[in-house]
């Protein structure tokens, strides 16, 4: 008799062949990410690490953007208008892919069906490292989304949670490491990295979300961001985090983990100690 062994199993109690359940044919990824950098709003990205994402993808590496929300409770502008800059902002950057998780802004939780969602996309590009929002900030939504990445990112690796994509099966993916961006609060980061070459281009991806911040000709309200220091804060943030490392800028991250170098020569050293 002949028999296919992939798909049969021979029971000696039965003294016969059986055909075995068909193996689930498992979706991988789409795209594979080296890094993807999830925040809650439109423009938390740019603000907190475009500066390390324009590094990477300079160096060739595929870099990914997902959005929680549309930032829909925004008081200027619209979620037309925030999808449009978004897109203009990531073509900037470079980056392979940008999507939005469409969220409630304001509103979303740090529970199993938000989780779920976000494990989708975590298994669907599998990226190695995943930079996301501060863990403690201003805006209740950088907190709480800081929270609900780096428990999806676990959480993701767990083969027994089953999630599909495109109606198929995905294999488990946790990334490597999640990265907390430093926000609003000026926070002690766990390390820097230099952006001193990436600065320029970081500060035009920025400038893409014309609705959001100083414009002397809006007629809409005030905001927080949108006073006329508000990007020079953000350029003297930088500043502040390079100087701390003898660099022009650079952005600062907070792991919970304990991150490695092979050895000292990868490290920065100032010009002058």
């Amino acid at each position: 008799m002949v028999c296919d062994h992939t798909r049969f199993i021979f029971l000696p109690y039965y003294r016969k062949y059986v055909p075995l359940p068909r193996r689930k044919k498992i979706i991988v990824s789409d795209i594979k990410l080296h890094i993807l950098a999830i925040a809650a709003h439109p423009d938390d990205v740019e603000l907190g690490c475009a500066g390390t994402i324009i590094n990477h993808v300079r160096k060739g590496q595929a870099v990914g953007i997902l959005d929680l929300t549309e930032g829909e409770l925004g008081t200027r502008g619209t979620v037309a208008t925030r999808y449009e800059e978004a897109a203009n902002a990531a073509k900037v950057m470079g980056v392979a892919v940008r999507e939005n998780a469409q969220m409630a802004d304001g509103f979303f939780k740090n529970d199993e069906a938000h989780q779920r969602k976000l494990i989708t996309y975590l298994r669907r590009w599998q990226p190695e490292i995943v930079l996301a929002n501060a863990l403690e900030d201003r805006h209740p939504d950088h907190g709480r989304g800081g929270r609900l990445i780096a428990d999806a990112c676990f959480l993701a690796g767990l083969s027994k949670i089953e999630t599909t994509y495109n109606g198929l099966p995905q294999k488990a993916w946790r990334p490597k490491r999640v990265f907390h961006m430093i926000q609003d609060r000026l926070l002690t980061p766990t390390f820097l990295v230099d952006i001193t070459h990436s600065f320029a281009t970081k500060m035009d991806a920025i400038k893409c979300y014309a609705t959001q911040f100083y414009n002397p000709s809006s007629a809409e309200p005030a905001t927080y961001i949108s006073s006329s220091r508000f990007l020079d804060e953000v350029a003297s943030r930088d500043t502040l985090m390079g100087k701390r490392i003898g660099t022009q800028y650079a952005e600062g991250f907070i792991c919970e983990n304990f991150t490695g170098i092979s050895n000292l020569d990868a490290l920065i050293l100032p010009t002058m100690a």
